[in-house]
């Protein structure tokens, strides 16, 4: 009885093959199949490598929510050099809120010369060439959030010469938290002092020939400071080409929120707008000499998340590749080959009615003719 229902059991199976085999005897092989063949595994081969490939890359997904955080800090990292001594100019920060932020709560002014040596000219000229790229296509931005942490450090690096000339520039660095709500940061001539309503800089101890308001932007942020990340300002210099010159920069941030495999940070990424002028009241252009970063917090919040294909997905994407393949190339073999047979009997059909021989009664005949010994005479 085991037996027999093994037997029913296996007869099942076998009615239930999909795959039926053929006796070799049955099978025709020929040069154009083999040479679809090679083709057809040529194309596979080159298409799963292909496949792998993009099975190992990544790509960012972007999400956007409303941003429901407004309780919190914003931090502000700075990094910028300008061209007046460090007794000329002071920095601080005024929001809608009327709230100022001194510089002394974060900032270190440092002297320094403002001509940056032949190392640092070069990381320079390479940071704003990687600026322009982005600028030009905006997907290399994935590239530099899969390499967060992995690259190196896009900070400024420090001399390689010991010059001996005075520091005729003044260094601003550091970071400070302000409220997230629209406000300014801005440097210009003299240390600011707060009052009653708002704050003022002692501007009329500074002598007026002495502004110079160029300076080199090596890094300005918002958020968590992460290594890795070009931000749109960053190695942006600009000269001054007069005294009383005004250099404005219309700042909007996102928050965003980044996970990817190495890292998951909470950090904002901003766009800008610039504007420089000079100020000349007799012309009618009204204004503080100086550096103005005015900036907006957007209401939108985008999450940045790093994302890989499935494994399934790479099966299903490989099994559609090959069989795909298969059925193509069987296909356009079997063409091909009705059509070479169609064009060889025309071909023969063509030959066989030009050899037809005229016979004495009036018929002809498809047959070619014997060859006699009389003929031959």
């Amino acid at each position: 009885m085991r037996r027999l229902n093994r037997k029913k059991t296996l007869n099942l199976m076998k009615e239930l093959d999909a795959f039926p085999k053929v006796p070799e005897s049955y099978v025709e092989t020929s040069a154009s199949g083999g040479t679809v063949s090679l083709i057809a595994f040529t194309t596979i081969a080159f298409l799963t490598i292909m496949e792998f490939t993009v099975y190992q890359d990544t790509w960012m997904k972007y999400e956007y929510e409303v941003d429901k955080d407004f309780t919190s800090k914003l931090r502000i990292n700075i990094d910028i050099t300008v061209a007046m001594r460090c007794q000329y100019v002071g920095a601080d920060v005024l929001d809608l809120a009327e709230t100022m932020v001194a510089s002394a709560d974060g900032l270190i002014y440092e002297p320094v010369i403002f001509d940056l040596s032949p190392q640092q000219k070069e990381w320079q000229r390479m940071l704003q060439l990687i600026q322009s790229r982005l600028q030009e296509e905006h997907s290399l931005q994935d590239v530099i959030f899969k390499s967060a942490f992995k690259s190196a450090s896009t900070a400024l690096p420090p001399r390689e010469d010991n010059s001996l000339q005075s520091p005729d520039a003044c260094r601003i660095h550091g970071h400070l938290y302000v409220n997230k709500v629209a406000g300014n940061f801005h440097i210009t001539v003299g240390k600011a002092i707060p009052h009653p309503r708002g704050h003022a800089h002692l501007a009329a101890l500074v002598s007026h020939d002495s502004y110079n308001f160029s300076h080199r932007i090596d890094h300005l942020s918002f958020g968590e400071l992460i290594p890795g990340i070009i931000n749109p300002l960053d190695g942006t210099e600009k000269i001054a080409s007069d005294h009383n010159q005004m250099f404005q920069y219309f700042i909007t941030v996102v928050p965003t929120k980044l996970h990817t495999y190495k890292i998951s940070a909470e950090t904002h990424q901003f766009s800008v707008t610039e504007r420089e002028r000079v100020i000349n009241h007799a012309a009618g252009s009204h204004g503080v000499s100086g550096i103005f970063m005015k900036y907006d917090i957007s209401s939108l919040m985008v999450t940045v998340t790093e994302e890989h294909m499935p494994f399934w997905q790479f099966l299903v994407r490989l099994c559609g590749i090959i069989g795909g393949i298969f059925s193509t190339t069987g296909i356009l073999h079997g063409f091909g080959r009705f059509v070479a047979e169609i064009i060889f009997c025309r071909f023969r059909l063509g030959s066989h009615r030009s050899t037809s021989v005229p016979l004495p009664d009036g018929h002809t005949s498809n047959h070619l003719p014997l060859i006699t010994d009389n003929s031959m005479h």
